[in-house]
């Protein structure tokens, strides 16, 4: 059994519906259409028949009548004034949806039960030595939604080199403090977006910084040069107002002082929210263009909340999807693996399916789908959809698996297509395996983690292994599944077959392989 077989691979066949040349001349001369309505709003001149011949051949997204209409709205008020709705409309932006808010963190409902016991010690240890704290990003979503946050995510006005004085002077300094030997290690990573990782006992705390993050990705901070400051916004406001706008999405652009009990919502995240829907902080074209990884993380945020794409969104990744293609091996499979290790496997398939992503990553499944007849927004389900349906039953963004798991599920579903077998036959080899051929590589599995999962199987071949005991009961050690514990996969892998061939629920429809 090869994992070539297996579809974890990128189609060279895919065909790309817009050459993404095209897609970066795009968005230059649409900021190029915007940079000449600026100038005739501080001009305050009318877009006569000259100057609409002149921007006519830049206007390549039907942004031309929306900027005529707010010419002649600009004219009749002040520049200043106008240039702040200029910039909302043309971004596609609604500035009475996008007041700044303030939220009490108590009407959200929002428990800080939920904050990890190592993110509460490195927020401690930053506010007592006066510096701002946040929490920011993903984890604050998830906190006003009542769900346990994958992790956590700490900015800080401190810099970076502050953030590891901070841990020196606790770690040599503090002899009396009862935290001196809290923290462990802590170390400043990454080029282009540098954090500092503070680890706590045997987790790792990402914390950022304001002076560093405040640089973000060149489309964005260009982008950003269209925003202005709002009226009687203060200085701290403004530092907040400007991170945020180098979120991917609205609902990731929350901040959250744990201390003061308020949420900041500066990109109209709330509203979002509560609508349910997956937004681009700036347009989906230029956000996708500019990190590519985008579509990946929209299509896994949409598949854990449950949440539908906006119809900008949703066009540009059909339009983009090709890009993905683009992505180091490495970011495709831990991307992949947040979507199928976490507890949104099923629903992030049919959503990798729907927007013709599986194609481009997972090309035999995509042809598993199409040989079932299986359209793109169908809603039935089929037994590949099953098994990781009884995977997301088993594993949580807290508690995920290993990602030898899900490989090897996607394995076993391909040999079953490829010669199909009595349920008994499953049945008998899913307890081999349980009470416990040679994968080669594919473009973003590693040899090294293909060869840890041909050792799910090889007891079934092999017979009993020495020293190995039945596993009983069904209780599952998570702490042992994230990390690849042989047995624990194999019981977790068989639990899932089972459930799948024969489904506890007499009521669900039974598969035939």
């Amino acid at each position: 059994m090869a994992l070539a077989s297996l579809g974890l691979a990128l189609s060279s066949h895919h065909t790309i519906r817009l050459p993404l040349a095209f897609c970066v001349r795009k968005i230059y001369l649409s900021l190029k259409l915007i940079e000449i309505f600026k100038q005739c709003v501080h001009l305050q001149c009318n877009l006569n028949y000259s100057t609409l011949a002149t921007i006519r051949r830049y206007d390549i997204v039907g942004l031309l009548p929306r900027l005529n209409r707010l010419l002649n709205h600009c004219l009749a008020k002040s520049t200043t004034d106008c240039f702040e709705l200029c910039c909302d409309k043309v971004a596609g932006r609604d500035s009475k949806g996008h007041q700044w808010k303030k939220l009490s963190s108590e009407e959200l409902g929002i428990s800080t039960k939920l904050i990890s016991k190592p993110t509460k010690t490195v927020l401690n240890g930053l506010r007592r030595k006066g510096y701002e704290v946040y929490l920011v990003g993903g984890c604050v979503r998830d906190l006003i939604l009542k769900r346990t946050p994958k992790d956590f995510d700490v900015i800080t006005s401190a810099g970076l080199k502050e953030v590891f004085l901070v841990y020196v002077h606790v770690h040599i300094c503090g002899i009396f403090n009862p935290v001196r030997k809290t923290f462990s290690r802590c170390e400043i990573v990454g080029k282009r977006f540098p954090i500092c990782h503070v680890h706590v006992n045997d987790t790792i705390v990402e914390v950022s910084s304001f002076s560093t993050s405040g640089s973000g990705s060149k489309s964005s901070c260009k982008f950003g040069n269209y925003f202005s400051k709002p009226s009687g916004c203060n200085e701290h406001d403004y530092i907040r107002w400007r991170n945020c706008l180098q979120r991917d999405f609205t609902i990731n652009g929350l901040m959250y002082d744990p201390y003061t009990k308020i949420v900041f919502d500066y990109m109209g995240g709330m509203e979002d929210i509560r609508k349910a829907k997956v937004r681009t902080v700036i347009p989906a074209n230029v956000s996708f263009v500019d990190d590519c990884a985008r579509i990946l993380r929209a299509v896994r945020i949409a598949a854990r909340l449950r949440f539908r794409f906006t119809r900008e969104i949703a066009l540009s990744v059909r339009e983009l999807s090709s890009s993905v293609s683009r992505l180091d091996k490495g970011r495709i499979l831990m991307e992949m693996n947040y979507m199928l290790a976490f507890g949104s496997a099923e629903a992030s398939l049919r959503l990798l399916w729907r927007f013709g992503l599986l194609e481009i990553l997972l090309p035999i499944q995509a042809s598993y789908f199409a040989s079932q007849g299986f359209r793109r927004r169908d809603e039935r389900s089929n037994m590949l959809l099953s098994l990781f349906s009884n995977l997301d039953k088993l594993v949580a963004p807290n508690q995920p698996c290993h990602s030898s798991l899900w490989i090897a599920i996607l394995a076993f579903h391909k040999a079953l297509v490829d010669q199909p077998r009595d349920p008994l036959v499953i049945a008998a080899f899913s307890i081999a395996v349980h009470s416990g051929g040679s994968l080669f590589e594919a473009v973003f599995i590693p040899w090294a983690l293909s060869l840890r999962v041909s050792k799910i199987f090889e007891c079934v071949i092999r017979g009993m292994e020495r020293g190995s005991v039945p596993r009983r009961g069904k209780k599952i050690n998570y702490e042992s599944l994230a990390l690849g514990s042989l047995k624990e996969v194999r019981h977790v892998f068989a639990r899932i077959v089972i459930d799948t061939i024969y489904p506890p629920n007499p009521n669900r429809k039974h598969f035939s392989t």
